[in-house]
């Protein structure tokens, strides 16, 4: 599979197999993979994770870290292969508040590389109770809903078992 553009989005919960899949979804596509990594290694504990994930891809990728200039990286990179984002959530996290995903959705419109994007689905647990807690989850929400407005697909991983949103069999909007 070589779909110029294509933007897939992989959505799920913590340990939900997500990260596999999206790897999986890389691989359909006959050419050079990109990992753009949004985590920062902030403590050893996350310091270990990055490194069960590096391990867990294999060789055979080129690896960026960008925690913050997503846009950027990803107008940087375009040509250069399939690129894989893990992950937006903690894109967002490093942002502080001031992630901007106008600029986000502009640059996925025109990419001629394919573009496979992970995050996280916050919204189905228990309200937060801060504000702070509240409005990031209000964001996230937000920016899934932007990105996969844009995709060309949507998965999410459940118990590691995939299962494809979007473009479904039946459009919500058909029968109305």
């Amino acid at each position: 599979m070589t779909n110029t553009g294509h933007i897939t989005l992989v959505t799920g919960g913590a340990r939900s197999g997500k990260s596999a899949l999206a790897e999986r979804l890389v691989a359909r596509h006959a050419m050079p993979r990109v990992y753009i990594a949004t985590a920062e290694a902030r403590d050893g504990e996350m310091s270990e994770r990055i490194q069960k994930h590096q391990i867990s891809r294999g060789e055979g990728w080129k690896t960026l870290e960008e925690p913050r200039d997503l846009a950027g990286v990803l107008r940087h990179t375009d040509g250069q292969g399939v690129r894989l984002v893990d992950c937006l959530t903690l894109w967002l996290s490093n942002c502080l508040g001031s992630a901007d995903f106008d600029a986000l959705v502009m640059t996925l419109r025109q990419q001629s590389c394919p573009v496979v994007l992970v995050t996280n689905e916050l919204g189905q647990g228990i309200v937060p109770d801060n504000a702070l807690a509240r409005r990031f989850r209000d964001d996230h929400g937000l920016m899934n809903q932007a990105v996969a407005g844009v995709a060309h697909e949507v998965w999410i991983a459940v118990s590691g078992q995939p299962l494809r949103l979007k473009p479904s069999r039946e459009a919500i909007d058909d029968g109305l």
